[in-house]
């Protein structure tokens, strides 16, 4: 695969912090897995100094971590063991670097190392480009049968001004006339005169919101879905969605996901 070419110094100032939390249930040690000599942690921080963001912070809850990332020169803080969510990991980030409330923050997640740069930029630029959002975030439009019904890809709907109004699990918005009652991944698919897009888990927030971030009470549509952007929007703030034709390259959460980025990477 051909490494992508490093944009031009973009127009929007923003910085990028990946989120390393040690433990995951289904591929232990993530962040420190090897990638073509590197572990993916660091992979991910070299996609976001790609990106033209001016600073890239690595925020973990492992030592581990944090030596390998220094290793390599990145800028790595330690954070609190305890956060339920990446992006109160951020918010410990943002309070320790003491970044103005208009900062705007790009959480690249730490199990993406194959992002496009571009992206990154492209969605940094879409929160400053809407001033009355509080989080801008990444979406493409789907086709497949297979996607629309899976409840591990997140769907999205939005308004007149590209602005999310709700994400979901379950196949959304349903076209009632087009798709009859009981229909499942198996049936053919007719497609819906609304389209159908996919969340892409890629968001940029601006730094006053991570900091009233873990103030917020949890959210029963949140624990619900178990989708914590859900939490934002239960409590009135506002998400810019970029719509983007390019699906982008697979994350890393199992083994059989690390087999297939390492074929990618000619690992």
């Amino acid at each position: 695969m051909s490494a992508p070419v490093k944009p031009a110094a973009p127009a929007t100032d923003f910085v990028a912090v990946v989120p390393a939390r040690l433990a995951s249930t289904r591929l232990p040690n993530k962040p420190l897995v090897d990638l073509a000599g590197k572990p993916m942690v660091v992979r991910v921080a070299e996609r976001a100094r790609e990106s033209g963001a001016r600073q890239v912070v690595v925020a973990t809850d492992a030592q581990s971590v944090f030596d390998a990332v220094a290793a390599y020169g990145f800028d790595v803080r330690l954070t609190r063991a305890d956060h339920p969510t990446g992006t109160d990991r951020l918010a410990e980030v943002a309070e320790q670097l003491g970044w103005p409330d208009d900062t705007i923050v790009v959480n690249v997640q730490g199990d993406e190392p194959l992002i496009d740069p571009l992206l990154v930029q492209a969605v940094a630029a879409h929160l400053a480009a809407h001033p009355e959002c509080a989080l801008a975030t990444a979406a493409h439009p789907i086709h497949a049968n297979d996607e629309i019904f899976n409840p591990n890809v997140v769907k999205v709907v939005l308004d007149a001004r590209g602005r999310a109004l709700y994400f979901s699990r379950a196949p959304i918005p349903w076209a009632r006339d087009a798709w009859k009652a009981g229909l499942t991944q198996t049936d053919s698919l007719p497609a819906p005169e609304t389209p159908i897009y996919r969340h892409i888990g890629l968001y940029a927030y601006r730094a006053s919101f991570l900091r009233s971030y873990p103030t917020l009470a949890q959210a029963p549509i949140e624990m619900a879905e178990s989708l914590e952007q859900l939490r934002a929007m239960w409590h009135g703030e506002r998400i810019a969605v970029l719509l983007t034709n390019d699906i982008p390259l697979p994350g890393v959460d199992t083994p059989e996901d690390l087999t297939r980025v390492r074929a990618l990477l000619g690992a």
